[in-house]
């Protein structure tokens, strides 16, 4: 998988050889792994247990100390995981101007 963050968007991209995904948990997983790889602290995490008022399914990439955090925007209308099957998917970035 190759991860790239470009001011407010995320594009995950699957390359030749990389299974297919059919969860977004092993999709945001991934996600992290390769962002981890590329020097970024961050986390996999379920976006209501940091208090976001959303579906209690939805997960979601932040930054340790709270600078970023990347999401999949069009859950309501789109699946992710068929995107990326498909060949990459487009995350948004979120950056906060005052970290917790």
């Amino acid at each position: 998988m190759k991860v790239n963050i470009n001011g407010h968007i995320c594009l995950g991209q699957r390359e030749p050889g990389n299974p297919k995904l059919y969860r977004e948990s092993l999709l945001f997983h991934a996600v992290r792994n390769e962002l981890r790889r590329q020097g970024f602290d961050v986390i996999k995490k379920l976006m209501w247990k940091d208090g976001h008022l959303t579906d209690d399914s939805r997960y979601y990439i932040r930054e340790r100390s709270w600078k970023f955090a990347v999401f999949f925007e069009f859950y309501q209308q789109n699946n992710a995981v068929a995107d990326y099957n498909r060949g990459g998917v487009l995350l948004s970035v979120t950056r906060w101007e005052d970290p917790h």
